[in-house]
């Protein structure tokens, strides 16, 4: 294979031009993968992680195996470093744009608002209220965990029945029991994966 490619594209423009590239776009698929499973592993989703491992291990191999031939070659080292670089970009984004999970939302409103939370729980979103004391005096806080491929439409509906409510968002690694949207979409993998919406912003 590399014999071919390099009577094909020449032995310079090989050596200084495809091998990097090569090299880096290995390197951006192993480093991608290997950020999406150390987040699956935080976010409880260990079962991904040694299929996800296989894949990373593999092409850091072939990756690292192309360095190993070409030692004198600087330009194989820029395109490991920065498919390396790029890798933990991409990685990051794909995650952000996976439902994976669930999180809490965290809500003290600006003023006493019964609607909202009817109209949160007219959702189908489960909410716990607490009385509190705050700088101004007494305050209500409340809590809703929702599945992140949720969360879009929870806080539209925060932002329209109590607009300027201070609010906090956490991740949460695990959920016993609870009350949650029923999942409109079949098929297990898909829906724990991937949300529509969400992809296509």
């Amino acid at each position: 294979m590399t014999a071919s490619l390099q009577e094909f594209f020449g032995a310079d423009v090989y050596n200084w031009v495809v091998l990097p590239l090569l090299i880096a776009i290995a390197r951006i698929m192993d480093v991608t993968i290997g950020t999406i499973r150390l987040i699956f592993v935080s976010r409880g989703l260990k079962n991904y992680a040694p299929f996800l491992g296989f894949l990373e291990v593999i092409i850091w191999l072939l990756a690292i195996g192309q360095i190993m031939q070409q030692l004198d070659n600087f330009m194989s080292y820029i395109g490991y470093g920065a498919g390396f670089g790029a890798g933990n970009y991409i990685g990051i984004r794909i995650v952000e744009k996976m439902s994976l999970g669930s999180v809490v939302i965290r809500i003290i409103p600006k003023k006493d608002n019964p609607e909202l939370i009817e109209r949160l729980r007219e959702a189908n979103y489960g909410v716990t209220t607490l009385d509190a004391e705050g700088k101004s005096g007494p305050v209500k806080i409340l809590f809703s965990i929702v599945k992140k491929k949720d969360l879009n439409e929870a806080l539209k509906i925060i932002n329209t029945h109590n607009p300027n409510a201070f609010y906090t968002i956490e991740e949460v690694q695990k959920v016993n029991e609870g009350h949650f949207r029923p999942t409109q979409r079949k098929g297990k993998l898909f829906d724990n994966l991937f949300s529509l919406n969400q992809l296509r912003k």
